[in-house]
């Protein structure tokens, strides 16, 4: 009996740790916490006044083909030290600085502190920033004897940089839009939290134009508050230069244990999350795209989703004062979107899908040449103030 139960545990913790395994091995990572320090500076040679090297710097730096999951395997506890500097030798006064360490990171990630200061965001290819600097070498001033580096913890934080962020709840067809409008091949599966990692695809048009499309993992309510993937999907859609929103126009029940929200509803929901995690979210141009025409019953709930967007910016507009301000913590949503466009679509049939492409085009370009306006004037006036003498 004692040899079957043995056997019975060995073969359990072999099954178990195939399944750990494989689970991590396709986890999506968006955040890494890491230890760095600089390298110490070398001892110098008070009898020739020969001075040490300083020690090796530790820098971030965004990559291409790069992952914070490479980081989080390469390195155990993802400690981070640079070289020490070279001692002085009688025959070399002068020591060799330290080897730097680059921590190799992809595009769109910002270093935090510990305390949650910003030291930088690496946007494109080639951003760097340092965060544990090398001690200085041996030399009269500290008596010939080689400092520390500095050193600290901190967080590597993914945020996707994508043209246009998709936000719906599951289930809204955000993969089956995007499988559709671009080259990628996301997992869909029929179930809440389908989105098992943020996907993004590139939407190609004739002229080779490309813009391209982040589906996120799924929101849900209460992700302000961090509930489901919370942060994690919401963080994300802070860099996108257009929200597409695409909600089922049959409406969103999670699951039997929720209730049930109609289209209208669910716009709402959607626009208080935004809202109650950062407010500037809701100032970012977005598009609502009103999926799933193909089903039964899809042409009435449209019309009457339709009216209810219609009747709230009539109500928008010719009261102001019930508008403006913040969302309550659950309350009522007191800065509504305003959308580009709304579009009717079936990501399953493609109907609609033309239109839809073609409008994120035009309005991305109208915001960037809205934004690009707005610098050159501002360029403008502090140009005229200073030839004035008037700052």
């Amino acid at each position: 009996m004692m040899v079957f139960l043995t056997r019975f545990l060995l073969v359990s913790n072999k099954i178990k740790g195939r399944f750990q395994a494989g689970k991590n091995r396709h986890r999506f990572i968006d955040q890494v916490r890491i230890y760095a320090r600089g390298g110490g500076g070398g001892q110098g040679h008070p009898k020739f006044g020969g001075i040490g090297g300083s020690g090796g710097d530790v820098y971030v730096q965004a990559l291409p083909d790069e992952t914070l999951k490479n980081v989080k395997s390469s390195k155990r506890e993802q400690r981070y030290i640079a070289g020490p500097g070279d001692n002085s030798k009688a025959r070399i006064l002068q020591g060799v600085k330290g080897r730097d360490l680059i921590i190799k990171v992809p595009p769109g990630v910002c270093v935090t502190d510990d305390n949650n200061r910003l030291l930088g965001d690496l946007n494109k290819v080639g951003d760097k920033v340092l965060v544990a600097r090398g001690g200085e070498g041996g030399k009269q001033k500290n008596e010939w004897s080689g400092t520390k580096g500095t050193k600290g913890s901190f967080k590597l934080i993914l945020k996707l940089i994508a043209d246009v962020g998709f936000v719906g709840f599951p289930n809204a067809g955000k993969s089956t839009l995007l499988k559709a409008v671009s080259r990628t091949e996301p997992k869909i599966a029929d179930y809440p939290f389908t989105t098992i990692r943020p996907q993004v695809g590139i939407v190609e048009y004739d002229d080779k134009r490309q813009i391209s499309m982040a589906d996120l993992p799924g929101l849900i309510e209460g992700s302000h508050q961090n509930m489901g993937m919370g942060h994690r999907f919401l963080r994300h859609v802070e860099r996108t230069k257009l929200l597409l929103f695409v909600v089922d126009v049959h409406g969103f029940q999670l699951s039997p244990r929720h209730a049930y929200r109609n289209a209208f509803e669910t716009i709402n929901i959607l626009n208080k999350e935004l809202e109650l995690y950062k407010s500037e979210l809701v100032e970012k141009p977005a598009i609502l795209a009103l999926n799933k025409l193909d089903m039964e019953g899809a042409d009435e709930l449209l019309q009457e989703t339709l009216e209810a967007i219609q009747n709230n910016t009539e109500t928008s507009h010719s009261h102001p004062d019930m508008v403006e301000g913040t969302t309550e913590e659950n309350g009522e949503v007191r800065k509504p979107i305003s959308f580009e466009d709304v579009i009717p679509i079936s990501a399953k049939d493609g109907e609609g899908l033309d239109r839809l492409k073609s409008r994120v085009r035009e309005v991305i370009d109208e915001h960037y040449e809205k934004e690009r306006t707005v610098e050159e004037e501002s360029e403008g006036d502090v140009g005229r103030r200073a030839t004035t003498g008037v700052l």
